[in-house]
């Protein structure tokens, strides 16, 4: 068995956010949701398209895709990770997510209007594959670094992360941009090279710490019905214990609610910037190349303000600035405003994720030896907020025609998660 602290080791262990983090950023956020704007619009039928005979509106439909693919996770993650503990093969379930998700994206590479529905689904299960993939190999960070060296192995993982998926980035935006410079006249060659290679980029550099990384021991005796409901067990003991700690039963509600708004933003932002707004793939990559510089920015400052003011009255000033966001978001009709908006929003997501995050682990019970059930059920939250989230957002816009009125709905989630924090200011520990 290797020592904690191992270099190699974990070098290999960052390599998997260096493998992944290509997908948040290409298909989530850029490429993807500019392409598929794009081919789903036509003269004849506008924005709406037909999914298995059913007519939604594309960017809704794309969205209902995310939140259907993020629930999955929710029911899923908890009997799987109970499995996982219980066989010792936990990598195993790390290499199914990363090849499913990895496969997903090459399946994109067939990706057009005619072929719609399997897009979606690819869609889908990419998202599923990410989000499974991150669970396992962040439970890997116990196990491969002493307690005191756990900040700056996970800070490690962030900046490969950072770094590999900027640079496919870079690579696709070339294809993207400059397709004359590859003898490409098919316009739609580009994007669907960027799936191909997000997929190959995402399986390959996989392999890294799937060599590297403890292997575990696999017990194939047969899973019983006591296993699979010890997910959720555990779960339901978590919440149990949370209602004795004064602090986090309140702070709970407050996150699920203002998670909402956050996680949908940032999964949404590049539809509204491309339907609404037509700013291009070129300049949608611009934009969030900006939030994801100024979001190590925004980490770094709100933890400062943390210190000097306290976690939750920092988390206060950031949810009225994302409120005000929102309403701002609302008004916006051009490529600048959209920028700074940008730049605002790369600001304050760094600083409400980080300190979300240290503020739910601050107020743990001390020595618990429960940190990863406490963390799972934190996770569940979350992923959970982003289906209520998504779903919110697709909906109002089908039901409304217009995705401004979905960022106000968002709003109001900030709000009740305001409402729920105002009165941690007293419960907080100086």
């Amino acid at each position: 068995m290797k020592l904690k602290n191992d270099k190699k080791v974990i070098r290999s262990w960052a390599f998997f956010d260096w493998a992944n983090s290509a997908y948040n950023l290409v298909i989530t956020s850029t490429i993807f949701p500019a392409y598929y704007t794009i081919i789903t619009t036509t003269q004849e039928h506008g924005d709406k398209v037909s999914f298995f005979g059913r007519t939604f509106t594309n960017t809704a439909l794309s969205n209902y895709a995310l939140s259907v693919a993020y629930l999955i996770m929710v029911i899923l993650l908890p009997i799987l990770s109970s499995i996982a503990d219980y066989r010792g093969n936990k990598k195993i379930f790390m290499k199914l997510f990363t090849y499913m998700g990895g496969l997903a994206c090459i399946g994109l590479y067939f990706f057009k209007l005619n072929t719609l529905e399997f897009g979606i689904i690819c869609f889908a299960i990419a998202a599923m594959g990410y989000v499974g993939g991150v669970m396992f190999n962040n439970s890997y960070l116990p196990e491969i670094a002493t307690p005191d060296q756990q900040d700056t192995v996970s800070a490690k993982g962030y900046a490969y992360g950072y770094v590999g998926s900027v640079l496919l980035q870079i690579i696709c935006f070339v294809f993207v941009l400059r397709p004359e410079l590859f003898g490409i006249t098919d316009l739609s060659f580009p994007p669907r090279l960027s799936f191909l290679l997000v997929g190959l980029w995402w399986i390959g550099f996989a392999q890294i710490p799937f060599r590297k990384l403890p292997a575990g021991s696999p017990n194939y005796a047969t899973i019983n019905k006591k296993v699979i409901n010890s997910g959720f067990q555990e779960l339901a003991k978590v919440w149990k214990q949370l209602k004795h700690m004064k602090f986090l039963k309140r702070f709970l509600p407050a996150f699920f609610f203002y998670s909402m708004g956050v996680q949908t933003i940032m999964l949404a932002a590049a539809g509204f910037g491309e339907k609404t707004l037509h700013l291009g793939t070129a300049k949608l990559i611009a934009v969030i190349l900006i939030i994801q510089l100024v979001a190590i920015a925004g980490a770094v400052l709100m933890s400062r303000f943390a210190k000097k003011k306290g976690n939750v009255r920092v988390l206060i000033f950031v949810v009225f600035i994302w409120i005000g966001t929102c309403i701002c978001a609302y008004f916006v009709t051009n490529e600048y405003q959209f920028f700074g908006l940008a730049a605002v929003v790369g600001l304050i997501m760094g600083g409400i994720q980080s300190l979300s995050r240290s503020t739910y682990s601050k107020y743990l019970p001390e020595n618990t030896p429960d940190t990863a059930s406490y963390f799972s059920f934190y996770d569940v939250t979350e992923k959970l907020a982003i289906v209520i989230g998504l779903f919110s957002f697709a909906y109002i816009e089908e039901a409304t025609g217009s995705m401004r009125n979905s960022i106000i709905a968002l709003a109001s989630f900030f709000v009740i998660g305001l409402v729920f924090l105002l009165p941690l200011r007293k419960v907080e520990s100086k």
